[in-house]
């Protein structure tokens, strides 16, 4: 078959799936934004292209966000029209719409099957808008007419698409019922063999100072360090924390921008916010003991995870981090909030434990229990590892149901569906 993935990041979601459709033998093409010069990755030929025009100064600002999408999808559509001009015929389009790319494919190509990777429906009512009464939306009811605006994007890709995939069952729940007819809910799948508990781990925390599981280590990780993921959270946690654990480490990891909810206000960053709040409450040689790591390549990531003793992941009611996952994976003991999204996969006292959002005092004590309870982690972690094993492992669970999915797409008659 002939393949065309469109992901304005290529691969993202996808890479996995593209480099073992390739080994398959089928011919494998993606469009992005992400490269500026036409290259081979994995068997996939990769095609750049550029968007083509800015936005409008006009533009009302709750159609900001669709003028954005539409002037991708204009550009992706190009491209899409210089490649077919070249000969190339895709039998399946797999694609993100999240930016909107993928929204004229149909018009290129009709009798492409097209498969979309669905990640998100905003609510209004729900999920993370207002979940966290501290941050109100100063746009308060309004912000739900935004929100219907924003979601537009989806509405106007639900005709293109014959299939959906999405990777939980909680984001594909916050589609309509529509929508949800066509998820097939497979997660993008973990590498169980390289997210796997290591003994033998080390952390190189400075030139000077390595830590090993032999150390009381509590992580904390988002991309960007920001209130969605409940950094403010965690950071008002700190001075109960240290006091209770004089001999904790706690290594925190993630970049100073944002990447879910709003910026910090301007001139600032989430980070330094939440340091200055709770800064004079940490004596001097307490804080020596808080270490700001940033962003991490995966393979030192991975070994902070391996000798964690206790992992804290809290997250609004949105996408579930990928490093939950992998801290599951690697065996991790895991303290996180009791979201939605997190009990997929967190079980009360089985694959974890689970504190209320916003509730410092439990989020503390049972860090501090899991810290004295050897026995404890230990059947937490191995639970929590059984359970990504069983349910989320890449190579045989996650990789062949996607491999299935697009063989099942591939036999659909194609024309999307009618709105």
């Amino acid at each position: 078959m002939n393949i065309l993935f469109i992901h304005q990041n290529f691969p993202g979601q996808f890479k996995n799936l593209a480099p073992a459709l390739a080994r398959q033998g089928h011919q494998c093409v993606a469009l992005t934004l992400r490269v500026k010069e036409p290259a081979r990755w994995q068997g996939v030929q990769i095609l750049p292209y550029a968007i083509q025009r800015a936005q409008g100064s006009g533009t009302h600002p709750w159609l900001k966000d669709l003028d954005t999408k539409v002037i991708r999808a204009e550009a992706c559509m190009l491209a899409a029209q210089k490649l077919k001009a070249q000969g190339f015929q895709p039998d399946v389009i797999v694609a993100h719409p999240g930016w909107g790319e993928p929204m004229f494919l149909r018009d290129v190509w009709p009798s492409a099957r097209i498969g979309l990777y669905y990640e998100l429906f905003y609510q209004s009512n729900s999920g993370d808008i207002g979940f966290d009464p501290e941050f109100p939306n100063p746009a308060g009811a309004l912000d739900t007419l935004r929100l219907r605006l924003k979601n537009l994007n989806n509405t106007l890709h639900y005709p293109l698409g014959d299939m959906a995939i999405s990777p939980t069952h909680y984001q594909a729940s916050t589609y309509p019922e529509k929508f949800r007819e066509r998820i097939s809910v497979i997660h993008d799948g973990i590498d169980t063999n390289q997210a796997a508990p290591n003994p033998e781990a080390r952390f190189e925390l400075t030139e000077t100072q390595t830590l090993s599981r032999d150390d009381e280590v509590v992580t904390f990780v988002n991309r960007n360090l920001e209130p969605y993921r409940g950094y403010h959270v965690f950071m008002r946690s700190l001075p109960m924390l240290l006091k209770a654990r004089p001999n904790a480490r706690i290594v925190i990891v993630g970049g100073d921008s944002h990447s879910y909810g709003p910026a910090a206000p301007k001139g600032q960053t989430w980070k330094q916010i939440f340091i200055d709040e709770v800064r004079s409450e940490i004596s001097d040689s307490d804080w020596q003991r808080v270490h700001f790591v940033g962003k991490l390549p995966y393979d030192r990531f991975l070994s902070l995870l391996q000798i964690a003793r206790v992992h804290v992941y809290l997250t609004y009611p949105f996408v579930l981090s990928w490093s939950l996952l992998e801290t599951m994976s690697v065996g991790g003991a895991i303290v996180a909030s009791d979201t939605v999204p997190v009990k997929e996969v967190i079980e009360q006292n089985k694959t974890g434990r689970l504190v209320d959002f916003f509730d410092r005092d439990a989020l503390v004590r049972n860090v501090s229990d899991l810290l004295e309870d050897e026995a404890a982690r230990t059947r937490l972690g191995q639970a929590a590892r059984d359970l990504i094993l069983s349910e989320y492992d890449l190579q045989t669970v996650c990789l062949p149901k996607q491999l299935a999915w697009i063989e099942e797409l591939a036999k659909k008659k194609p024309g999307g569906t009618e709105l």
